[in-house]
């Protein structure tokens, strides 16, 4: 952050004893514009990327069945904030989002559709997290709130151990009842509207096929692979509307 508000430091100050580092920007910093990376001894060089991610870059070429009129400004935001996600993670990269938030990231990985399917776990446990079973969730007076939220996260993925399941029993009134692989299932039924972006062009057309389990409706892409036609494709067959902004935000 360039700097913070007086009311702002004030709140930092009055949390785990005020032990913060603060450090305020220059408004007026601008980094060179070609990045450097030294390894044992070798020096490589790129263009620092600038982009800046607009709606021309969403709207310019959507290339899936009833083109741009297809895509409302909803739609168009989740894109525009995955995309600005995906440009500062770590390549290979997708991010999903979702009502103008992020809702799954998926970095590092060096197939993409591993990425998909790390980010799509993440999506997934958000929106079970909106289960009526995990709401109702009873938990004992004095648990704290991310002991709580950690509890939400390990009832939705259930594979316990028998430690770890006495510990996570013991936070509750009531040990609730499982939520089943079938309730599961049912309540991502409903899933939908859900953005995913990726930093390069998908090879092939399993990222999207992964991507219609956790509710995906909208797909912005560079492109740019041989595969083009086939993904595209896989979208229209799922009802997709995918846009291909021609820029790869490759970050490594």
């Amino acid at each position: 952050a360039p700097g913070y508000t007086p009311e702002a430091l004030e709140i930092l100050k009055s949390k785990k004893g005020g032990k913060f580092i603060v450090l305020e920007a220059k408004a007026d910093f601008k980094p060179d514009s070609v990045e450097y990376r030294e390894v044992y001894g070798m020096t490589f060089c790129q263009k620092r990327n600038d982009v800046v991610i607009t709606k021309d870059h969403m709207t310019k070429n959507v290339v899936t069945k009833g083109g741009l009129s297809a895509l409302s400004e909803d739609a168009i935001r989740d894109m525009i904030v995955a995309s600005i996600c995906v440009k500062y993670t770590q390549s290979n990269s997708v991010g999903f989002a979702k009502d103008g938030m992020m809702v799954g990231v998926g970095a590092g990985q060096q197939s993409r559709v591993d990425c998909v399917k790390l980010a799509g776990r993440k999506v997934t446990t958000w929106y079970l997290r909106q289960h009526p079973k995990v709401l109702g969730l009873q938990f004992k007076q004095g648990v704290k709130r991310q002991d709580r939220v950690n509890a939400r996260v390990r009832y939705i993925e259930g594979d316990f151990t028998d430690e770890e399941r006495t510990r996570w029993e013991a936070q509750f009134e009531t040990v609730p009842e499982p939520l089943t692989t079938a309730e599961k299932d049912e309540f991502m039924k409903q899933a939908t509207g859900v953005t995913i972006s990726s930093d390069a062009f998908f090879p092939f057309r399993d990222s999207i096929d992964h991507a219609s389990k956790v509710g995906v409706s909208y797909v912005a892409q560079p492109g740019g692979s041989v595969q083009d036609p086939q993904v595209t494709q896989c979208c229209d067959d799922y009802g997709m509307v995918m846009s291909f902004t021609s820029v790869r935000l490759f970050h490594h």
